[in-house]
């Protein structure tokens, strides 16, 4: 396994400008991701077959060669497990590899688990058994160890043939087109743009919150997710969920009442001043301007005895079709379906996943005639 370490402009021109004349690349990438609200991107694997090399975004300042290769349609990129590589180079080049396309998902295709990681395929495909012990490791520090880019170059290395084994498989059982179009779907989630205003929605628990409550939770929410793009800071770094859910259930605005009730003493110190300012102005909110209650799916009457009947007609199509049930269709993705017909009124201009793509022949068309 022989690989260059590219860390001059000159040479990621190079490596760039060969892989370009190849069909197909395999990419990976190594980033941390600890504190920080976006991925701190440390290494780029790049193998076209011939070349592999380990690229250095820390010392390379323009880095336009290797977005060239990202966005040239006549390279398909493949990765595994893609979901954070697609946010990192989103954040870091302002794109996405394109066209690419997903060996987890191609596994899928062929009968593994959805979730099933790179060193246990490469196991079971290509009987090779991967030390993975530098996968927590801090891809930031420099210089990087032996250990470190060897562990690095066999993500791509073995990656190569691992997807030569699953093109063939997928091929022969009628799932390429598919595994491109779930691809795709990723790259979609990946890089969809969050509204800063609807973000109280996602906090676990909200659902419980009166519309008074809500009203304060939600400028909150925004102001917390705005706070932690500007610092590049993890959300619950800033001031954690249960905090949030505290200050306005209660109306919590003063500095004395937040610490009696268990605020986060350096968040009072550092926020205690904005958050206040936050729940007053909330207070002001007149009643008909308050955020609507947030009732849970299951809370609707006959829930339960739906969603027990999608589960059944998901698990007839997965014996049929040889696919795993949590591959057809997630929790969250018959919910989605689910909240589409109940409270969207089947609105075409937001179809859910299921409505999309390979899955509405195969399955979503009957989901959707046994929701009333």
């Amino acid at each position: 396994m022989n690989y260059q370490i590219i860390n001059q402009f000159n040479e990621l021109q190079r490596i760039c400008t060969l892989a370009r004349q190849s069909d197909v690349v395999m990419l990976d990438t190594e980033f941390v991701r600890t504190r920080t609200f976006y991925p701190q991107l440390g290494l780029i694997q790049l193998f076209d077959g011939e070349t592999l090399a380990l690229i250095d975004p820390l010392a390379i300042e323009d880095m336009s060669p290797f977005m060239a290769l990202l966005q040239d349609v006549s390279v398909l990129k493949v990765l595994h497990a893609c979901g954070e590589d697609l946010e990192v180079f989103q954040h870091r080049f302002g794109c996405v590899p394109f066209p690419m396309v997903d060996t987890q998902l191609m596994a899928a295709f062929t009968g593994y688990g959805l979730s099933t990681g790179f060193a246990a395929l490469v196991q079971d495909l290509l009987t090779v058994t991967l030390d993975k012990s530098e996968s927590r490791t801090d891809w930031l520090a420099r210089p990087l160890s032996q250990k470190q880019l060897d562990y690095a170059a066999a993500d791509v290395f073995y990656l190569l043939p691992m997807y030569e084994q699953l093109l063939t498989k997928v091929r022969q059982m009628g799932w390429w087109d598919a595994a491109q179009q779930e691809s795709l779907l990723q790259i979609e989630k990946r890089t969809r743009v969050t509204d800063p205003e609807n973000v109280y929605l996602d906090i676990k628990g909200a659902w419980q919150l009166n519309r008074p409550a809500l009203a304060i939770l939600k400028p909150l929410a925004t102001w917390r997710y705005q706070e932690a793009m500007k610092r590049d800071l993890a959300l619950n770094f800033v001031i954690r969920e249960h905090d949030l859910l505290t200050i306005a259930r209660l109306a919590l605005h003063s500095p004395k009442r937040m610490e009696e009730e268990g605020i986060d003493p350096h968040v009072i110190r550092r926020h205690g001043a904005k958050i206040s300012l936050i729940v007053k102005e909330a207070k002001q909110i007149p009643a008909q301007h308050y955020p609507a209650l947030i009732v849970p799916l299951m809370d609707h009457l006959g829930y339960k005895q739906l969603f027990k009947k999608l589960k059944d007609e998901v698990k007839g199509v997965s014996q049929t079709s040889g696919l795993s049930t949590e591959f057809l269709a997630s929790k969250k993705q018959l919910n989605q379906l689910v909240n589409w017909v109940w409270n969207k009124g089947r609105d075409q201009e937001c179809l859910p996943e299921l409505m999309q793509g390979w899955r509405l022949p195969l399955l979503g068309e009957r989901l959707n005639n046994l929701i009333k």
